[in-house]
């Protein structure tokens, strides 16, 4: 049985930094795509960044990029997003996402950026920014 499980959300300034973490397990956590999505309320869910765990590339949406960071602690099978200079306009319930992987396909996991791509979800975790 799969299971996520955020953690790290709360109520930070803006220029603030929160770091939200996804304990995973279940599944073949050495090779899996895993993304971070957020959705404000009203809007679609979102992808923000994403890993594939087998050998460590990422991605990010372009309004992070500079702002986030991505990464992960095999031992622990978790995958963290650092949030550094947070805005307002990121004010939104944050989800990890996971999609079992082949093996050697990093570039096929970086490519899934939609919320229909992963079928793995985890309850979400609140980030609230104020101005």
């Amino acid at each position: 049985q799969v299971q996520l499980v955020e953690s790290g959300g709360g109520s930070v300034q803006a220029g603030g930094s929160l770091r939200l973490s996804c304990a995973t397990s279940g599944y073949t956590y050495s090779s899996a795509c895993m993304g971070w999505f957020r959705q404000a309320p009203g809007k679609e869910r979102k992808g923000v960044a994403g890993i594939y765990t087998g050998g460590g590339s990422t991605y990010y949406t372009d309004s992070v990029k500079g702002r986030f960071t991505i990464s992960q602690d095999n031992a622990k099978h978790t995958v963290h997003l650092q949030m550094n200079s947070l805005k307002p306009g990121y004010t939104a319930m944050y989800y990890c996402a996971a999609e079992p992987a082949p093996t050697g396909y990093g570039n096929w996991c970086l490519a899934k950026t939609a919320s229909a791509d992963f079928d793995y979800w985890g309850q979400g975790t609140q980030v609230t920014v104020s101005s």
